[in-house]
């Protein structure tokens, strides 16, 4: 069982998707600080956002045996600087978010490309509300 540490900016679904990885009931919850749950470190938008803090998510990967860089498919501010994934020396992937809101005709290629920029390899399309590909997750995790 893999423990995975969620960045990304506010707002991105880190808590919502951790909530439904360990089956907790789904309710909006500001992360004011780091959590360090069973199998989930969920850390706070502003540590990604706040470039004074990436000391913070480095140590704090240290616990972690990967990191998980996410995205909302939505989003068209990329606050993942290229190279970021490098800071880190665990397994990243990348994880886009919040794919039930993708219309007909829309893509998320803005949030796919911004992740491989920052050196991710494996990306993984979800949405935490409708529980689409959760297990395929859940099992890249090895939680099953």
């Amino acid at each position: 069982m893999k423990k995975v540490m969620f960045v990304g900016a506010s707002g991105s679904g880190k808590t919502t998707l951790y909530q439904r990885l360990e089956a907790c009931h789904m309710d909006y919850d500001k992360t004011q600080v780091i959590e360090f749950h069973k199998n989930v470190i969920d850390t706070p938008g502003e540590y990604l956002e706040n470039r004074g803090y990436y000391s913070a998510l480095h140590v704090t990967s240290v616990e972690a045996d990967v990191v998980a860089l996410v995205m909302d498919c939505k989003s068209r501010r990329n606050v993942f600087p290229p190279g970021f994934a490098r800071m880190f020396t665990k397994q990243i992937i990348g994880i886009v978010t919040k794919t039930d809101l993708i219309l007909e005709g829309e893509t998320d290629d803005y949030a796919e490309d911004s992740l491989k920029q920052t050196g991710v390899c494996e990306i993984f399309k979800i949405s935490s509300l409708k529980n689409q590909n959760i297990e395929e997750l859940r099992k890249f995790l090895e939680w099953n």
